[in-house]
């Protein structure tokens, strides 16, 4: 599959490239669907639910084909791991710092990024979800944040399945035979009746639902399935 548009990309973003565009080929079989949707040139939000250790390798795949260079909010642990580490600085990954008092510079950054016109990709639920059978769970109020700070800014929900097959929770490694992968990009999000409302943490969550439901309508249509009712 080519890519639906070709802009500049440095030597660390092309790094990344030459390693997870064949590795993904290797573990998976890969759909996507609604490759359009994402806008062409401009900052945008795409927030993606989580379900695999390995489905940052298989999103940021489906972000450069579909003409975007990805940059993910990324725990900061993985800046500090050697060589990993310093391909993700260099590609210009944003690092998060949970429960500290730079947890607030993670934002900004990714804030700064959809203002230069960066295609930033946050996974809302801030881990791997718990539920027991992968649906999408309560998300944390970050995406709303980003998402109200840059009201011009198009959100892009992406529902995905299949990578928890490959690696599953507490690192279950099963590669072989290769299980699909697929993800869907819903609609931009109209979140315009919200950009003149006092930011309270009510409207946070409300608006962290209304993302996290448009994220598990791809995910249904997927699995063919509503969420709550279990499909191997």
């Amino acid at each position: 599959m080519t890519r639906a548009h070709r802009p500049k990309a440095g030597f660390w973003i092309r790094l990344c490239v030459v390693i997870i565009y064949p590795l993904v080929s290797v573990f998976f079989k890969i759909r996507w669907h609604h490759l359009d949707r994402m806008p062409a040139r401009g900052g945008v939000l795409v927030a993606v639910n989580h379900i695999s250790q390995a489905d940052t390798t298989t999103m940021a795949r489906m972000i450069w084909q579909s003409g975007r260079i990805p940059r993910f909010l990324i725990k900061s642990g993985v800046f500090g791991w050697p060589v990993i580490g310093r391909m993700m600085t260099g590609a210009g990954q944003i690092p998060v710092y949970r429960s500290s008092s730079q947890a607030a510079d993670s934002l900004r950054a990714a804030e700064q990024a959809l203002r230069d016109g960066e295609c930033v990709i946050i996974y809302p639920e801030g881990t791997i979800t718990s539920d027991p059978d992968y649906w999408p769970m309560q998300a944390k109020t970050g995406v709303a944040r980003l998402a109200l700070a840059c009201p011009d800014v198009p959100v892009i929900p992406v529902g995905q399945w299949g990578a928890h097959r490959t690696l599953g929770r507490r690192g279950r490694f099963r590669p072989f035979p290769r299980h699909r992968h697929e993800a869907s990009l819903g609609e931009p999000l109209d979140l315009s009746k919200y950009h003149d409302a006092e930011l309270t943490a009510d409207l946070l969550r409300q608006v962290t639902d209304e993302i996290m439901a448009a994220i598990t309508a791809e995910v249904e249509q997927l699995r063919a399935a509503e969420a709550g009712n279990s499909l191997a």
